[in-house]
């Protein structure tokens, strides 16, 4: 018998909808209203445009189309879409930063260089 497909599931914070405290999970999450605190989650934090987050960031990777205050650490990839907003450090493997987009903050890259690379001859 073969093992059922993983579920995807993403939870949605509502334009309306004011979150305090320290959220955790292993679910995609998009944020269209406000998310003060902390959050540690395995899994896509999507920051919709309008969308404010007031917290330092633990996740698998990261799209911010509103406002991030807080430090971000993630995985995968922190994307930072035009019109964006991000103030505080971001540290991942890959970052990427649109035109237009505004970011106050240092960013730190964990990657390995080829072999050779970086050598001065």
């Amino acid at each position: 018998m073969a093992a059922p497909a993983p579920r995807t599931t993403t939870c949605v914070l509502g334009p309306q909808i004011t979150v305090r405290g320290s959220l955790s999970g292993e679910e995609d999450l998009v944020v269209e209203g406000r998310l003060e605190g902390s959050v540690s989650l395995v899994g896509h934090l999507v920051v919709a445009p309008g969308g404010t987050v007031e917290a330092d960031l633990d996740v698998t990777s990261v799209e911010v189309h509103g406002d991030v205050r807080g430090d971000i650490v993630a995985s995968r990839s922190v994307t930072i879409e035009r019109g964006a907003q991000v103030v505080g450090n971001v540290r991942a493997p890959r970052v990427m930063i649109h035109d237009g987009a505004r970011f106050d903050g240092a960013v730190e890259m964990d990657v390995q260089l080829p072999e050779g690379l970086g050598r001065v001859r």
